[in-house]
């Protein structure tokens, strides 16, 4: 399934298809160039989940946490990742990146070669590529 898209608008009207390609699979391995748009991308499914926080990157910190209300009421989380930072597997275990891997939340990991061992058996893949200034095509492989 792929994605193209112009205009932040265009990305936000994406994100009810990006939630049923998804199905219930939780873990999104995010990849393109620097500027291509992974942050934006995370920004736009927590505003289509509802969170109340403003997503930011997390190459400093590594893990974000953000929370929403699911389907039921219940507080549900969307752990956001980047790990251009990490030289190798070792410093992702160290940061528990098993744990955040296998839980039954939402996570995003920008960067995610480093990892990619480690990634779940349904983990979905998505490559965005930089088409123009503002064109991107996201492609869920």
């Amino acid at each position: 399934m792929e994605f193209f898209l112009n205009t932040p608008s265009a990305l936000d009207a994406s994100m009810p298809a990006l939630a049923d390609a998804l199905g219930s699979r939780r873990k999104i391995a995010l990849y393109g160039d620097l500027g291509a748009g992974k942050t934006t991308l995370v920004q736009a499914f927590c505003r289509f989940l509802g969170v109340e926080d403003s997503p930011a990157s997390p190459t400093f910190s590594l893990v974000n946490e953000y929370a929403y209300r699911d389907a039921a009421g219940n507080t549900a989380l969307v752990h956001h990742l980047d790990l251009y930072r990490l030289k190798n597997i070792e410093e992702a275990l160290d940061i528990g990146i098993e744990e955040i891997l296998y839980d039954p939340w939402y996570c995003f990991i920008e960067w995610p070669q480093v990892i990619e061992p480690l990634l779940p058996d349904d983990a979905v893949k998505i490559q965005i590529d930089i088409l123009s200034e503002t064109d991107r095509r996201l492609l869920l492989l």
